[in-house]
């Protein structure tokens, strides 16, 4: 249970740089995988008013069915929308320091962009929404609720 005024989100639309690496845990079977999330920030520098790019690096972690949904779907440059929280992990190193990252634990991921940028010819899921996956639709293509929503 979350606490009335506390929330933990993060929104973030950017390109992968490089294929998510997937494994499974031993003891359930359970998939995680983890990739690297590029977001770009223009911004003007004072000195010569010249416009320029910075891109800020999100460390990405998914688990279970949207980890698999990653390693089919996703590749280099594609560019993707994802919900998801913060996440903060402790360990010791091997040689017994204390070390910790942060990383952003993704709830959704929606693929963004054209079906050519995936840099592949593969066939994509209909509704891009591991929320709904295609068996789940039914034959018209609608998810139950959905009435007149034109998107």
């Amino acid at each position: 249970m979350r606490d009335i005024n506390s929330l933990n989100k993060v929104i973030l639309i950017g390109r992968l740089g490089r294929k998510p690496e997937i494994r499974y845990l031993p003891q359930r079977e359970r998939a995680v995988a983890r990739f690297s999330l590029a977001t770009n920030e223009r911004f003007i520098k004072p000195n010569t008013n010249e416009a320029d790019v910075r891109a800020e690096w999100h460390r990405i972690v998914v688990w279970g069915k949207l980890a698999e949904f990653c390693e089919k779907y996703l590749a280099p440059g594609r560019q993707i929308y994802l919900e998801g929280k913060l996440r903060t992990r402790a360990w010791q190193d091997r040689n017994g320091n204390k070390r910790s990252t942060t990383e952003i634990e993704a709830q959704n991921i929606i693929l963004l962009g054209r079906r050519e940028e995936a840099g592949g010819e593969e066939s994509y899921p209909e509704p891009a929404s591991p929320e709904f996956p295609a068996e789940d639709i039914g034959q018209s293509g609608e998810t139950e609720g959905d009435d007149e929503v034109p998107f």
